[in-house]
C-alpha cells in the first residue's frame, strides 16, 4: 500500500480540489493507497474540510496537532501514522500535481527515494526562486547529494529509509542527504509545478537562512554525529598548534636576541589561542559524552497530537 503524506496549514479552499486530483491521478492505476493528512495547528476551517473529506472517502486519515508546529513536525507526524510500504509526500496548496504521483511510483520499485523536480517552477523569482536554487546549490556542495531541487515536497520514499529518521527544525527538505548515510539509492525525476490558486504562501526570504543554519547541523551530524571529538579536537590542536608555535618564535626572540616580547600583541594571540585549542579540546570530549547520552535515552518529541481519525482503536 501507499501512504500519501499531506501536511496542511490553513488550506480549506484546496483540499477538495486536492482530493479529487488524488482520486483521478491514484483510482484509475488500481493502486491501494491512504491519505495520512497532518493539520498543523490551522486557524481557518481546514480541520473541519478534512473531517468531510473523511466522510466521503475512508482513505483519508487524519492527524491533528495540537498547534502550528512547522512543516518538519507535520510531516514527521504523518511519517508515524502512515501505514504504506512506500510513502508520497505532497503539499496540500495544489502546486504540486498529484497526477506525478505515479510516474513517482513506478521508480521507488527500483530506488529508495524518488525526488521530484519542480524544473519550470510557477513561484515569484526574487523572493522564492532565486533563493531556493542557491540554497539547493548549497546543500548538493556541502552534503555531496546531488539534486536539483531539495525544496519540493513531492518525494516518494521506501519505508525502511523513513523509519531510521528523527526530524526536527527544518530538516523535511534534508532528507535525502540525511539518509544518504544508509547507503540509499536515489533518483531525481521532472514534475508539473503549478501557481497557487487560493491561500497564501507560508514561505519568505527568511526561511532561507533558517535552511543554511540547519545545513550546517546537517552537515555535522553526516560527518561527525558519532565522532564530534574529531571535529573539534581537529580545530582545538589547530588553534593551540598555532599558538604553541607563536610561543616558540616569541622565545626564541627572548632568549637569543633579547627582544622585549611581554607588550606584544603576537603574544596575547599565543595565548589566547592555546586556550582556545583546549576549550575545543573540552567541547569535542563533552560531545562524545552528550552522544553516548543521546543514543542511550529516549528523545523527546517534536510534536503533539490532539486527535485522529481512522485509526483502529483510536478513532475520535
Amino acid at each position: 500500500m501507499v501512504s500519501v503524506v499531506v501536511p496542511v496549514f490553513n488550506e480549506e479552499e484546496n483540499l477538495p480540489l486536492l482530493a479529487e486530483e488524488i482520486r483521478r491521478a491514484l483510482d484509475p492505476q488500481g493502486i491501494a493507497y491512504e491519505v495520512v493528512a497532518v493539520d498543523d495547528g490551522s486557524t481557518d476551517g481546514t480541520w473541519t474540510q478534512l473531517e468531510s473529506l473523511r466522510e466521503q472517502d475512508r482513505r483519508w486519515l487524519l492527524v491533528g496537532l495540537r498547534r502550528n508546529f512547522g512543516q518538519t513536525a507535520a510531516m514527521s507526524a504523518g511519517f508515524d501514522h502512515a501505514r504504506g510500504e512506500v510513502i508520497v509526500t505532497l503539499d496540500g496548496d495544489l502546486q504540486n500535481d498529484p497526477a506525478d504521483i505515479p510516474r513517482l511510483l513506478a521508480l521507488a520499485k527500483d530506488y529508495d527515494v524518488v525526488s521530484g523536480w519542480r524544473k519550470d517552477r510557477q513561484d515569484p523569482f526574487l523572493s522564492r526562486r532565486l533563493p531556493s536554487t542557491f540554497a539547493n546549490w548549497l546543500i548538493s556542495w556541502v552534503t555531496g547529494v546531488r539534486l536539483h531541487d531539495y525544496g519540493c515536497t513531492l518525494k516518494a520514499y521506501r519505508r525502511e529509509v523513513i523509519e531510521h529518521l528523527h526530524l526536527y527544525g527544518e530538516m523535511h527538505r534534508f532528507i535525502p542527504a540525511i539518509a544518504s548515510w544508509m547507503g540509499i539509492s536515489l533518483a531525481e525525476v521532472e514534475t508539473n509545478h503549478r501557481p497557487r490558486r487560493f491561500g497564501r504562501s507560508k514561505y519568505g526570504i527568511a526561511r532561507t537562512f533558517r535552511v543554511v543554519l540547519d545545513l550546517i547541523t546537517v552537515k555535522f551530524l553526516l560527518s561527525f554525529a558519532t565522532k564530534p571529538i574529531q571535529f573539534f579536537g581537529l580545530l582545538g590542536l589547530l588553534a593551540a598548534g598555532i599558538g604553541i608555535a607563536i610561543g616558540g618564535y616569541l622565545s626564541v626572540l627572548k632568549l637569543f636576541f633579547g627582544a622585549q616580547i611581554g607588550g606584544r600583541p603576537l603574544l596575547f594571540l599565543g595565548i589566547l589561542l592555546i586556550l582556545v585549542g583546549i576549550q575545543f579540546v573540552v567541547m569535542g570530549l563533552l560531545g562524545e559524552m552528550l552522544v553516548r547520552v543521546y543514543h542511550e535515552s529516549q528523545r523527546k518529541p517534536t510534536y503533539m497530537v490532539k486527535r485522529l481519525i481512522g485509526y483502529p482503536a483510536r478513532e475520535t
